[in-house]
Protein backbone atom coordinates (compact mmCIF):
# COMPACT_ATOMS: atom_id res chain seq x y z
CA UNK A 1 0.00 0.00 0.00
CA UNK A 2 0.87 3.27 -0.81
CA UNK A 3 1.57 5.84 1.75
CA UNK A 4 -1.36 8.17 0.80
CA UNK A 5 -3.69 5.68 0.56
CA UNK A 6 -2.55 4.69 3.82
CA UNK A 7 -3.06 8.02 5.38
CA UNK A 8 -6.49 8.08 3.65
CA UNK A 9 -7.29 4.90 5.40
CA UNK A 10 -6.46 6.50 8.73
CA UNK A 11 -7.74 10.12 8.01
CA UNK A 12 -10.75 8.89 6.34
CA UNK A 13 -12.67 7.58 9.89
CA UNK A 14 -10.88 10.65 11.62
CA UNK A 15 -12.82 12.93 9.51
CA UNK A 16 -16.31 10.85 9.54
CA UNK A 17 -16.53 10.72 13.58
CA UNK A 18 -15.36 14.90 13.25
CA UNK A 19 -18.18 14.77 11.28
CA UNK A 20 -20.43 13.03 13.80
CA UNK A 21 -19.20 14.99 16.20
CA UNK A 22 -20.21 17.91 14.79
CA UNK A 23 -23.82 17.17 14.26
CA UNK A 24 -24.19 16.00 17.66
CA UNK A 25 -23.93 19.30 19.19
CA UNK A 26 -26.58 20.55 16.20
CA UNK A 27 -29.17 17.71 17.24
CA UNK A 28 -28.47 18.68 20.68
CA UNK A 29 -28.94 22.23 20.30
CA UNK A 30 -32.16 21.62 18.29
CA UNK A 31 -33.27 19.69 21.22
CA UNK A 32 -32.43 22.51 23.28
CA UNK A 33 -34.22 24.76 21.63
CA UNK A 34 -36.91 23.08 21.23
CA UNK A 35 -37.02 22.14 25.32
CA UNK A 36 -36.36 25.69 25.91
CA UNK A 37 -39.25 26.80 23.47
CA UNK A 38 -41.48 24.20 25.02
CA UNK A 39 -40.84 25.16 28.37
CA UNK A 40 -41.50 28.81 27.82
CA UNK A 41 -44.48 28.27 26.60
CA UNK A 42 -45.35 25.91 29.80
CA UNK A 43 -44.55 28.92 32.15
CA UNK A 44 -45.75 31.97 29.78
CA UNK A 45 -49.47 31.89 31.72
CA UNK A 46 -47.38 31.51 35.18
CA UNK A 47 -45.68 34.53 34.02
CA UNK A 48 -47.70 36.67 33.14
CA UNK A 49 -49.85 36.00 36.21
CA UNK A 50 -46.94 36.85 38.40
CA UNK A 51 -46.50 40.09 36.51
CA UNK A 52 -50.21 40.56 36.84
CA UNK A 53 -50.38 40.17 40.23
CA UNK A 54 -46.88 41.78 40.94
CA UNK A 55 -48.63 45.20 39.10
CA UNK A 56 -51.74 44.66 40.47
CA UNK A 57 -49.63 44.68 44.44
CA UNK A 58 -47.82 47.91 43.12
CA UNK A 59 -51.14 49.72 42.16
CA UNK A 60 -52.84 49.17 45.03
CA UNK A 61 -49.60 50.41 46.90
CA UNK A 62 -50.04 53.74 44.96
CA UNK A 63 -54.03 53.93 45.68
CA UNK A 64 -53.26 53.44 49.46
CA UNK A 65 -50.46 56.04 49.18
CA UNK A 66 -52.62 58.53 47.22
CA UNK A 67 -55.73 57.95 49.33
CA UNK A 68 -53.74 58.87 53.01
CA UNK A 69 -52.48 62.02 50.69
CA UNK A 70 -55.66 63.26 49.50
CA UNK A 71 -56.98 62.43 53.22
CA UNK A 72 -53.77 64.22 54.69
CA UNK A 73 -55.05 67.16 52.27
CA UNK A 74 -58.41 67.24 52.82
CA UNK A 75 -57.00 67.78 56.97
CA UNK A 76 -55.27 70.89 56.28
CA UNK A 77 -58.43 71.92 53.83
CA UNK A 78 -60.50 71.64 56.43
CA UNK A 79 -58.10 73.53 59.15
CA UNK A 80 -57.24 76.59 56.85
CA UNK A 81 -61.13 76.61 56.35
CA UNK A 82 -61.35 76.77 59.69
CA UNK A 83 -58.88 79.01 59.75
CA UNK A 84 -60.17 81.34 57.32
CA UNK A 85 -63.39 81.22 59.00
CA UNK A 86 -61.90 82.71 62.40
CA UNK A 87 -60.12 85.33 60.29
CA UNK A 88 -63.37 86.94 58.54
CA UNK A 89 -64.87 86.64 62.02
CA UNK A 90 -62.84 88.77 63.39
CA UNK A 91 -62.29 90.98 60.86
CA UNK A 92 -65.90 91.67 60.42
CA UNK A 93 -65.68 92.39 64.53
CA UNK A 94 -62.97 94.53 63.45
CA UNK A 95 -64.34 96.48 60.76
CA UNK A 96 -67.65 96.62 62.55
CA UNK A 97 -65.37 98.45 65.70
CA UNK A 98 -63.99 100.59 63.31
CA UNK A 99 -66.67 102.23 61.33
CA UNK A 100 -68.26 102.42 64.88
CA UNK A 101 -64.59 104.21 66.05
CA UNK A 102 -64.37 106.92 62.72
CA UNK A 103 -68.65 106.98 63.17
CA UNK A 104 -67.63 108.89 66.58
CA UNK A 105 -64.52 110.88 65.68
CA UNK A 106 -64.83 114.58 64.84
CA UNK A 107 -64.92 114.62 60.76
CA UNK A 108 -61.43 116.10 60.67
CA UNK A 109 -59.62 113.53 62.72
CA UNK A 110 -61.34 110.48 61.05
CA UNK A 111 -60.40 112.35 57.46
CA UNK A 112 -56.65 112.55 58.78
CA UNK A 113 -56.73 108.64 59.77
CA UNK A 114 -58.72 107.76 56.38
CA UNK A 115 -55.67 109.93 54.45
CA UNK A 116 -53.30 107.64 56.28
CA UNK A 117 -54.54 104.04 55.48
CA UNK A 118 -54.66 102.65 51.87
CA UNK A 119 -57.19 103.53 49.55
CA UNK A 120 -58.66 100.21 49.87
CA UNK A 121 -59.46 100.18 53.59
CA UNK A 122 -60.08 103.49 53.52
CA UNK A 123 -63.07 103.78 50.57
CA UNK A 124 -64.21 100.29 52.29
CA UNK A 125 -64.17 102.25 55.88
CA UNK A 126 -66.50 104.90 54.15
CA UNK A 127 -69.15 103.04 52.42
CA UNK A 128 -69.95 101.35 55.61
CA UNK A 129 -70.88 104.82 57.47
CA UNK A 130 -73.56 106.74 57.04
CA UNK A 131 -73.66 109.72 54.14
CA UNK A 132 -73.75 112.64 56.48
CA UNK A 133 -71.03 110.80 58.10
CA UNK A 134 -69.20 110.27 55.06
CA UNK A 135 -69.78 113.49 53.24
CA UNK A 136 -68.33 115.26 56.50
CA UNK A 137 -65.41 113.32 56.49
CA UNK A 138 -64.39 113.59 52.85
CA UNK A 139 -65.29 117.62 52.98
CA UNK A 140 -62.29 117.45 55.17
CA UNK A 141 -59.98 115.32 53.39
CA UNK A 142 -57.24 116.69 50.94
CA UNK A 143 -59.53 117.38 47.81
CA UNK A 144 -57.14 114.65 45.67
CA UNK A 145 -57.49 112.01 47.92
CA UNK A 146 -61.02 112.36 48.44
CA UNK A 147 -61.59 112.30 44.66
CA UNK A 148 -59.47 109.19 44.45
CA UNK A 149 -61.76 107.49 47.56
CA UNK A 150 -65.04 108.43 45.83
CA UNK A 151 -63.72 107.09 42.27
CA UNK A 152 -63.18 103.78 43.86
CA UNK A 153 -66.51 103.65 45.59
CA UNK A 154 -67.97 104.77 42.44
CA UNK A 155 -65.84 102.03 40.76
CA UNK A 156 -67.44 99.48 43.47
CA UNK A 157 -70.73 100.39 42.77
CA UNK A 158 -70.34 99.58 38.60
CA UNK A 159 -71.19 95.77 37.40
CA UNK A 160 -68.17 96.20 34.83
CA UNK A 161 -64.73 97.55 36.31
CA UNK A 162 -64.11 98.34 32.94
CA UNK A 163 -66.83 100.31 31.90
CA UNK A 164 -65.69 104.34 31.83
CA UNK A 165 -62.09 103.25 30.86
CA UNK A 166 -60.46 104.80 28.23
CA UNK A 167 -60.18 102.03 25.83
Amino acid sequence: MTRAFTLGLVLLPLMAAGGLAQSAPQARDEGTDANAAQYCAGIANAAADARFARQASALAAMEKEIEERIAKLEAKRAEYQQWLQRRETFLKKADESLVAVITQMRPDAAAAQLTAMSEDAASAILTRLSARTASAILNEMDPTRAAQLATIIAGMSRRNPNEGKPG
